[in-house]
């Protein structure tokens, strides 16, 4: 697996994001031995980047993260994040400066670590300057808790301030063929800046796989049946993308998700997708992506789609993005 930086800090082409392994999806949480020996064969194929957060769960992914770790966390970038869960009282997201301090400590035990990678602010809260929220931060990093920081899903104003208070390794938002935001602003400014860039999502949730055409298979709750993209005509016509997707993979000799994150990884260095899976033959489907060259007509086609129709999250979840 080939490298690339997040702000100088060193990381796989391809991450792992192990959400899915403990909640939100179809299956999460079923199979928890299944998940430690899919994240031991990713550490074995060169995927060094491991992704997390404290609410997933809450908790339990991080525990499930730390005890597939155990042993070998000089092989691993532990990425994880704060802010969704409150450890004042305070109702809703928080980042007061008590509230990361509390946070970072449970992480820390959580993982079986002495210190996290990169530790991000998993939502911007609006009831915190920013300024305020990094300056604790840059505190975790004198002591020695943190390495490197981060902001998930945050405006561009947003993130030149918090990178001007310390710098910022990376931005974690969304990004995949069916969500093409982060180009108008984000990724332009994190380019200028010098700050890596992480999609996650970089499958569309699933969907750029090929494998939902339908919602006929998902558990009764798995998110996804209350998605936007993912319900009524909103589904049938980004299907569309699917099969766009599919045509240049029987071209390519691929599957559609490795056209995807090839198509990722041919933005530019310092992009580092975190794709989600529990299995172990999508893990290495996956990874066989860095192998993976598009040539420039393929690229631009590519380029030249048009994103999902539909909003990303239900309202009240597009209310925290873009902070």
């Amino acid at each position: 697996m080939r490298t690339t930086t997040l702000g100088g800090l060193q990381v796989s082409r391809i991450g792992l994001g192990a959400m899915g392994m403990s909640a939100f999806y179809t299956g999460a949480g079923r199979d928890e031995a299944g998940s430690i020996r899919t994240i031991h064969r990713a550490l074995d194929l060169g995927v060094t980047h491991l992704d997390t957060a404290e609410a997933y769960g809450p908790y339990v992914n991080e525990e499930l993260v730390g005890r597939a770790v155990k042993g070998r966390r000089d092989e691993v970038v532990l990425a994880t994040k704060f802010g969704l869960v409150s450890h004042t009282g305070r109702p809703g997201p928080d980042s007061t400066p008590a509230s990361i301090r509390a946070a970072v400590d449970g992480s820390l035990r959580r993982l079986g670590t002495d210190h996290i990678d990169l530790y991000y602010q998993h939502r911007v809260d609006r009831d915190t300057p920013i300024e305020e929220t990094v300056g604790a931060l840059r505190e975790l990093v004198a002591a020695g808790k943190v390495r490197h920081i981060g902001l998930s899903e945050a405006s561009e104003t947003t993130i030149r301030r918090a990178h001007a208070v310390h710098p910022l390794a990376a931005v974690q938002t969304e990004y995949s063929l069916w969500t093409r935001d982060p180009e108008a602003d984000v990724l332009p400014a994190l380019r200028e800046l010098g700050i890596g860039f992480v999609p996650y999502a970089p499958l569309g949730h699933g969907f750029l796989t090929g494998d939902i055409r339908s919602l006929d298979g998902l558990d009764a709750n798995d998110w996804r049946r209350t998605n936007p993209r993912f319900t009524g005509d909103n589904l049938t016509r980004n299907l569309r993308i699917v099969d766009e997707v599919n045509d240049i993979a029987s071209q390519v000799g691929a599957t559609p998700a490795q056209i995807a994150l090839a198509w990722l990884l041919a933005q530019g260095e310092g992009i580092a997708p975190i794709p989600g899976t529990r299995r172990i033959d999508r893990l290495e489907e996956n990874c066989a992506a860095d192998n993976i060259r598009l040539t420039a007509d393929q690229v631009a086609r590519l380029n030249n789609l048009s994103p999902a129709s539909g909003d990303r999250h239900a309202e009240s979840d597009m209310a925290a993005i873009n902070g």
